[in-house]
C-alpha cells in the first residue's frame, strides 16, 4: 500500500503509535501538531519514524490556518488517502460538572471536535476531486468517554461524543466516494496523557476494571488503523471499532 497518510498529534502517544504502524503499511508520512519542530517530544517522534516523516507546524483549534495546512502537505507528500484526527486534549480541570467553567469547557470543544470537524471537512472536501477509483480514509480517534460517562470531565465526554456523531456523518457523505470513515475508541492507553493517574489505573486493573487485564499500548491503536486506512474494511464504513481490552463490554 501506498500513499500519503496525514495524523494530527502523530509526535508523541497514540498518533506515533498510528504513525509508525502506517508506515510500516507503506504509507509517507505527515505529522501536524503544535509543538515546534525543534521541540523534544517531535524531534524523538521524528526519530522513531527513522527520520523518514515531514512535520507541520498546526494548531487544531485554528481553522483559519487549514487550507494552508494541507497545501503544505500536498507540496511535499502528495494528495492525503489516509487522514487520522487523532489531536485532542482532555479536561483541563477534573471535578463536579456543576463547577464546569466555561472557558474550559469552549477550549476542549474547540480542539476535539470544533477543530476535529472543520479539519476532517476541508480533507473531504480534497479527497472527493481525487480519482474515485482509489480508496481513501478518514478515522476519528475518539475515546470509550465517547460512551461512558465521567461526570468529573464532562467537556471531554460531550466532545468526544460530538465526534462519534461526526464519523456517522461523513460516512453517510462519503460512503459513494469510495472513502472510508471510522471511529477508533481507545480505552486506558499508555501515553504522556496517562501518566498522570498511572497508580489510580494500576490499582483498578488489578480489580478487574480491564477484562484484558493490562493498560493498553499506542501501537494497539496503530494495528487497529492499518487495515481502516488501507481498505481492508471498506465496506464497514461508519464503524466504531473499540480498541479497550473489553473495558466497555457492559458487565454485572
Amino acid at each position: 500500500m501506498s500513499g500519503v497518510a496525514l495524523i494530527t498529534g502523530g509526535q508523541q502517544g497514540i498518533g506515533l503509535g498510528i504513525a509508525q504502524a502506517l508506515q510500516g503499511a507503506g504509507f509517507r508520512i505527515a505529522i501536524a501538531s503544535l509543538p515546534e519542530a525543534d521541540a523534544p517530544a517531535v524531534q524523538a517522534g521524528l526519530a522513531a519514524l527513522d527520520g523518514d516523516a515531514v512535520y507541520f507546524l498546526h494548531d487544531v483549534s485554528d481553522i483559519v490556518a487549514i487550507p494552508q495546512l494541507l497545501d503544505q502537505v500536498e507540496a511535499a507528500l502528495g494528495p492525503i488517502t489516509a487522514f487520522v484526527n487523532n489531536a485532542g486534549v482532555g479536561a483541563p480541570v477534573r471535578g463536579d460538572l456543576l463547577d464546569l467553567q466555561p472557558e474550559n469547557w469552549d477550549f476542549v470543544q474547540s480542539i476535539n471536535l470544533r477543530g476535529a470537524f472543520f479539519l476532517a471537512q476541508e480533507v473531504a472536501r480534497r479527497m472527493v476531486t481525487q480519482d474515485g477509483e482509489n480508496y481513501r480514509s478518514i478515522s476519528f480517534v475518539t475515546s470509550v468517554s465517547a460512551e461512558m460517562a465521567s461526570p468529573e470531565r464532562a467537556e471531554y465526554c460531550v466532545s468526544k461524543a460530538g465526534a462519534s456523531m461526526v464519523v456517522k456523518l461523513f460516512a453517510a457523505r462519503l460512503a459513494a466516494e469510495n472513502i472510508g470513515v471510522f471511529e477508533i475508541r481507545p480505552g486506558v492507553i499508555a501515553t504522556e496523557m496517562t501518566a498522570g493517574v498511572k497508580d489510580k489505573y494500576d490499582a483498578r486493573i488489578a480489580d478487574g476494571l480491564i477484562p484484558a487485564a493490562r493498560w493498553g499500548k499506542p501501537a494497539d491503536i496503530g494495528q487497529a488503523v492499518v487495515p481502516l486506512a488501507t481498505g481492508q474494511m471498506a465496506y464497514c464504513s461508519g464503524s466504531v471499532i473499540a480498541v479497550d481490552g473489553g473495558l466497555s463490554i457492559a458487565r454485572l
